[in-house]
């Protein structure tokens, strides 16, 4: 089939690549010519394990595109995906104004019939605003699709490759039968598309979201009154965990979620109901609790040094949201760093992949490592905040004879309690003994 999609941010991108991966003719279409230029040239723009792979093959064999030309892409397309940004507005609302003006710019381009694709994380009835610009500036017959994505950053390409569910929002029969002609390579398994209104998929999505959301921090809040209580989270967790009602995924507690997603839906949500006159409760404490949560090492820190960090020096293991991603949005990394440098500290940062992207938006005001082991030089402290597995499994005794002194605070419950009772380190994790 031939297919354009319109954006080629990380979902713009994985949707792409594995749709060309199929044997479908796939044109991917941005208004930043540095970036398209780069893409061309074989740079992926971004870290996303195994995408590399699918991106250079496809580019090969002449199946992947990359263009600024709009009317290229739409001329050559029956189905358009919309993968558009829909940042959150000064009032905490989704916006539309990305995707609503590819609608406008597409409909001045259409000459025969194409199936619209919104794949972009969009609030209840977005779909129809789309096809109210189409409606107003051309003729030609359209259909538009909601189409959420559920992809997963560290293991985007498997998610989109081998999905648990698709989840398709159309009213036209036409349009159903292209979505699942397309989709079905990729649910050969037995693995389900769910066929329902427009407004059912567009609201599947924020509700998965803010869902995942709010059992993270319900256990987040759980580990924290372990810690006053003199229980121990991962006790409770396992306990819970095999109750196949709550199931055992989302309830490592931590210091909160970031990223590009779950942050924004959860207040793109709370707002949506709120225009609507719904006081969603539940929502509004997520966010709350979360905001509170990015920063609870530092409050361990000031609590350890007594309130004064003034001079200090810590090492901060982790920048990216999550493992196997650049990501930083949102990431609770930024918010530890920012309260830091604010009670005097100093910092000096290692992550795998996410540096060249701190750097962008912090630049000197902290120090870069070149590996975990550089970034302890000096340092009164080792703070931790993503959970890359290099940092597992370190050299306790390298790491012993750089820090100043012994002391962890780990955001990420990484070491085991025992062990690091037995290498006499101060450690402090997320709602478990304190071992000092």
């Amino acid at each position: 089939m031939k297919i354009a999609v319109i954006g080629t941010g990380y979902v713009g991108l994985v949707t792409g690549t594995c749709l060309a991966e199929t044997g479908n003719d796939v044109i991917c279409v941005d208004i930043n010519e540095a970036k398209v230029a780069k893409m061309v040239a074989g740079e992926v723009p971004i870290y996303e394990p195994g995408l590399d792979i699918l991106f250079h093959r496809n580019i090969a064999q002449g199946r992947l595109v990359f263009t600024t030309d709009l009317a290229l892409a739409v001329h050559h397309a029956q189905i358009i995906f919309m993968a558009l940004p829909t940042p959150p507005g000064g009032d905490g609302a989704a916006d539309l104004s990305y995707i609503l003006g590819a609608a406008k710019d597409i409909s001045n381009l259409v000459s025969d019939y194409k199936v619209i694709v919104n794949k972009s994380t969009v609030p209840v009835g977005t779909a129809d605003k789309v096809k109210a610009v189409f409606d107003a500036h051309t003729k030609v017959e359209i259909d538009v699709v909601s189409n959420p994505e559920f992809l997963r950053e560290g293991v985007a390409v498997d998610d989109f490759m081998k999905p648990d569910r698709v989840v398709i929002g159309t009213k036209s029969e036409k349009a159903k039968k292209l979505m699942a002609e397309l989709y079905a390579p990729y649910v050969r398994q037995g693995n389900p598309i769910y066929f329902m209104d427009e407004r059912s998929s567009e609201l599947t999505k924020y509700a998965a979201n803010s869902f995942l959301a709010t059992k993270i921090t319900f256990m987040n809040e759980i580990a924290n009154l372990c810690e006053i209580v003199g229980a121990d989270v991962d006790a409770v967790r396992k306990g819970i965990g095999s109750d196949e009602r709550i199931g055992k995924r989302f309830l490592f507690p931590g210091i909160g979620y970031g990223g590009s997603c779950f942050p924004k839906d959860v207040q793109a949500l709370e707002k949506a109901a709120d225009e609507h006159q719904y006081d969603f409760k539940i929502l509004k404490s997520v966010m709350e609790v979360n905001e509170r949560q990015k920063t609870i090492l530092v409050d361990k820190v000031l609590k350890y040094f007594k309130s004064d960090i003034k001079n200090k020096h810590f090492a901060l293991w982790g920048l990216a949201f999550k493992p196997e991603t650049d990501d930083i949005r949102e990431a609770p990394a930024l918010y530890i760093i920012d309260e830091l440098l604010k009670n005097g500290a100093t910092v000096t940062v290692f992550d795998p992949e996410a540096m060249k992207n701190v750097k962008a938006i912090m630049g000197d005001k902290i120090n870069y490592a070149n590996n975990q082991y550089e970034a302890l030089n000096n340092a009164d402290a080792l703070l931790i905040a993503t959970e890359w597995s290099v940092f597992r499994n370190p050299d306790f005794e390298k790491m012993e004879n750089i820090l100043t002194k012994k002391i962890v605070f780990d955001g990420r419950n990484l070491f085991d309690l025992e062990k690091m009772i037995d290498l006499g380190y101060y450690y402090n994790s997320v709602g478990r003994k304190l071992i000092k």
